[in-house]
């Protein structure tokens, strides 16, 4: 499988990133030899930027450097005594307690979206992906606009079809983009308070929200990912078992630059039984759940529901939250706390709760673990951008189901304002018709024809820690406007429908307004730390 398209580098710029970087000419490479905050300022600054990590670092980063040092290094040839010291501590300790405790910046360029949010799965990492809020997707990549080519559509009968509908889907991109963006420039009152720069900033990533839905999911990202040796072990024998072959192929691709820098945390991916064991396991699951599933439920009719329902809460969940709050304050059993609570005058609760949360001056300041006995389980109905950026919450239970046309599109009131629905609603229909002449030979890949405008079913599971964390974040300002409405309605069903005022009122930095330019208070904000 030859997908990605490699970058060019002189003699000097090689002879540079081959000191920090396990590869030169692949998606997938691993960083060495750079100090930690190098290599987060890099992942962080990887997100918003159009260009590849490597070329980024030379651009931007080696010429703060010194790096007269590491002119011997070749990061390039991976590092053999790293398998043989791990080796003698694997056998006096224990692997599973070891892997734990090495942990790898990797670099994971032009996957499809579909295969990020195969990525992002793990709880224990952490990712930065390409936002497309900052990013101008309709910029070419190897003369091609960025999507993914499955080689197994492309040598099909669908090939020619395929690449012709992506290319007019990214047209259609670029010329909404352009004409959105003039439309905002035109009709939103350009404060004399503002520079230039940070009126078109704002005006733009305006735009890019509101167009971002006619993109295809096949659409290229490229993702930073930090994990331990154990949870990368995970992550690949997950994406091992996936049926979708993009997955599969960028594990192997994964595996054999981790190995370059922990290599003997990884020994049992690819051993037959014992990583090929696990694979076996959850591929013969998800087949025979898929098939029963299938039979039970395969010709059920689809209820019209809410976008937003909250399908499970707890009744006691004041009582429950006040027992845990004392629980580690005193030296009495569970039971005896919690009769207490429940002879509790309202005031005494109200204090205590108050107590508690305190004065939170901003949404970091979170109130302790007490609010992790209250669980919320919703079920949503949303586009695949706004999924995008709900699934990202490492520490809640997310499910979602296959992406298809089924349950419609969302088109932006922007989009209408400025008079282009047509072009929107077209993009949509191509979108559509090539799923349906794919899904029935390329079941998974199908998917990669989905426009992110269309709607996407997915379970989101959390307690009310993570819903003050979640709600005020998704909520703010600054946040797009699709996922803005969730958070809002999350926080609506949590206070009204779950009847949890002391749960909904501890987010007190949660936004209800909706902004002119949603992120026009964060660009102000940059250029004054510039200044």
């Amino acid at each position: 499988m030859t997908v990605y398209v490699p970058e060019e580098f002189s003699a000097g710029e090689s002879d540079i990133l081959r000191r920090y970087f396990t590869n030169l000419d692949g998606p997938v490479f691993a960083l060495v030899n750079l100090p930690e905050v190098v290599k987060g300022a890099l992942f962080a600054r990887y997100s918003r930027s159009p260009k590849s990590l490597r070329r980024l670092f030379l651009d931007e980063f080696v010429g703060d450097l010194d790096i007269s040092g590491d002119q011997t290094v070749d990061a390039t040839i991976g590092l053999a005594r790293a398998e043989e010291l791990y080796e003698k501590v694997f056998f006096e300790y224990g692997d599973d307690s070891v892997a734990q405790l090495g942990g790898v910046h990797l670099a994971c360029e032009q996957s499809s979206n579909i295969l990020t949010k195969v990525l992002e799965w793990g709880r224990l990492m952490s990712y930065l992906e390409q936002s497309t809020r900052y990013v101008a997707y309709d910029a070419r990549l190897g003369g091609r606009f960025r999507y993914f080519r499955d080689p197994a559509v492309l040598s099909s009968r669908f090939g020619t079809r395929y690449v012709g509908d992506m290319d007019r889907m990214f047209d259609a991109y670029s010329l909404l983009l352009h004409k959105v963006t003039e439309h905002v420039r035109a009709t939103v009152a350009h404060d004399p308070g503002d520079s230039d720069f940070v009126f078109r900033q704002a005006t733009r990533a305006k735009a890019l929200d509101a167009v971002r839905g006619v993109l295809p999911a096949a659409s290229l990202s490229n993702l930073g990912i930090y994990g331990t040796g154990q949870s990368f072990e995970a992550l690949l024998l997950r994406m091992k078992a996936h049926p979708l072959p993009e997955a599969r192929y960028y594990a192997d691709l994964m595996l054999h630059e981790l190995r370059k820098v922990i290599p003997s945390f990884l020994r049992r991916v690819d051993v037959a039984d014992r990583g090929g064991r696990w694979v076996s396991y959850m591929s013969a699951n998800r087949d025979r759940s898929a098939e029963l599933v299938d039979t039970m439920f395969g010709a059920t009719p689809v209820d019209q529901v809410d976008a937003v329902r909250l399908v499970d809460f707890d009744p006691e969940a004041e009582d429950k939250l006040l027992t845990a709050i004392c629980y580690p304050l005193t030296n009495l059993p569970e039971h005896q706390i919690i009769e207490r609570v429940r002879q509790m005058s309202l005031h005494e609760r109200q204090s205590l709760l108050q107590a508690y949360i305190g004065d939170r001056e901003n949404r970091r300041h979170k109130p302790g673990r007490a609010f992790e006995r209250v669980d919320y389980r919703f079920d949503v109905l949303s586009d695949y951008g706004a999924f995008r950026d709900m699934q990202r919450h490492r520490m809640l239970t997310v499910e979602w189901q296959s992406l298809t046309p089924n349950h419609g599109y969302v088109r932006p009131e922007l989009i209408d304002e400025a008079g282009l629905a047509h072009v929107f609603d077209d993009a949509m229909a191509r979108s559509a018709a090539l799923y349906d002449a794919l899904k029935h030979d390329f079941p998974q890949q199908a998917a990669y024809a989905v426009s992110m405008a269309y709607r996407l079913r997915y379970s989101m599971q959390f307690n009310a820690r993570e819903a003050i964390h979640l709600l005020e974040l998704r909520s703010s300002p600054q946040g797009h406007p699709a996922y803005r409405r969730l958070a809002i309605e999350m926080h609506r069903l949590i206070g009204e429908q779950a009847g949890h005022r002391a749960v909904a009122d501890a987010m007190v930095h949660l936004t209800t307004e909706v902004p002119e330019l949603e992120r026009l208070e964060a660009e102000r904000r940059a250029e004054s730390r510039r200044g």
